[in-house]
């Protein structure tokens, strides 16, 4: 059990290597997983917006399937699952692989949302002057898109800095997981919680400037109108 609160012990953790080098693992974990999670999000949400069912229907059915069961578990099945059917990854692939996955499958719904809210006519009009479907996609669609989307993404993002936390149960040493191996050394329960609660916040209060300074960008393009209603999206991500 504890002695209590420990000034002298939360002040030395709170500028710990070990905790420190945790926080840098769940930023780069965050980055890896967003950028892998856009990447198979935009090709899952042209895939459903296509005209072909065998393009549609299993984007579909994938979104259906990592929308509707927890990350945890999809990170069980992932580093103790596929190892029973000859695919033995590491604690670093798995947890990649797990939030990559699970990330497409919210972020295809929000990129698909963001273009399915430009209105047809603007895509009539630029097929009417001779643009082909990439160049009307590119020129037309996704800039007017982006200050949908971007708002919902930054969210994401967000979110996504404090869902790392799950991938501990497979090990992964990010922050919280870090935090819990000095807790058994240590048996300064609150004092480290609390110190992962302020690495946590001023992650993602960061990122709540970078997001601002995102958004002001994509809006100075339609003057000075306020930035219209994200894109709707699924709960929270730290609620998967």
């Amino acid at each position: 059990m504890g002695q209590g609160w420990s000034w002298s012990g939360f002040f030395d953790y709170l500028f710990n290597p070990y905790i420190l080098s945790g926080a840098v693992t769940t930023l780069w974990l965050t980055l890896a997983a967003i950028a892998g999670g856009l990447v198979v999000g935009c090709a899952l949400a042209l895939a459903r917006l296509s005209s072909h069912r065998w393009l549609a229907a299993p984007a579909h059915f994938y979104i259906w399937v990592f929308r509707g069961t927890p990350l945890l578990v999809q990170l069980i099945i992932i580093f103790t699952g596929l190892p029973q059917l000859g695919l033995k990854l590491s604690v670093i692939e798995s947890a990649l692989l797990g939030l990559i996955l699970n990330e497409a499958a919210y972020l295809a719904e929000i990129v698909r949302g963001g273009i399915q809210s430009i209105p047809v006519g603007q895509t009539n009009a630029a097929r009417a002057v001779g643009f082909s479907s990439a160049q009307t996609m590119r020129y037309i669609v996704l800039p007017q898109a982006m200050r949908l989307i971007v708002p919902t993404l930054g969210n994401s993002i967000n979110g996504l800095l404090k869902t790392t936390s799950i991938t501990s149960v497979i090990s992964m040493e990010e922050l919280l997981r870090r935090t819990q191996v000095l807790i058994q050394e240590k048996f300064m329960v609150l004092e480290l919680f609390i110190v992962a609660a302020i690495y946590y916040l001023l992650m993602t209060t960061a990122w709540d400037f970078v997001q601002r300074r995102i958004e002001r960008h994509y809006g100075r393009a339609y003057g000075n109108a306020a930035t219209p209603p994200a894109v709707p999206a699924e709960p929270a991500l730290e609620q998967r």
